[in-house]
């Protein structure tokens, strides 16, 4: 399944929020264009200790193991801080839930899980480019809670 990488006519800040929503749709539908469409190349992405530079690393530590679960992510309490003085830089903040389940069991009755709550701390900025997509440029997620084994997470 492939999902547009851009929207016309998304009002301002629901464009910056876009590229959150791009990221995490990226992972419940394993769909790359759409992972690498939310990130600058350079883009630094913050997890526990782990500091990921640049697309390929985040995509080799985050998304190349996330996105082959069964998985659904939810984003809520969003918020943008979009300065006056800028058109082209924001931050975004919200809270995030995520259920994951190792590879064709989402919908066995027991299956092994791993849920998580988060809060997600984002800049992004406006690409100049011929897309004109937001795009971050720096997260940080915080992983408030957990439920369930981190196995279903590393292949254990």
């Amino acid at each position: 399944m492939s999902f547009p990488t851009t929207l016309p006519s998304l009002p301002l800040r629901e464009a910056i929020v876009d590229a959150v929503y791009r990221f995490v749709l990226s992972f419940d539908t394993a769909d790359l264009a759409l992972f690498e469409s939310a990130f600058y190349p350079d883009a630094v992405f913050e997890l526990k200790d782990k500091v990921m530079n640049g697309i390929p690393a985040i995509r080799a530590g985050c998304y190349d193991n996330v996105s082959k679960l069964d998985t659904t992510h939810f984003v809520t309490n969003v918020r943008v801080n979009l300065p006056d003085s800028s058109e082209t830089k924001a931050s975004v903040t919200a809270s995030a839930l995520a259920q994951h389940y190792r590879t064709g069991q989402g919908n066995e009755p027991g299956a092994t899980r791993l849920t998580s709550g988060s809060l997600y701390f984002v800049e992004v900025e406006k690409d100049d480019g011929s897309d004109g997509l937001w795009k971050i440029r720096r997260f940080k997620m915080k992983i408030v809670w957990t439920e369930g084994d981190w196995g279903v997470l590393t292949g254990e």
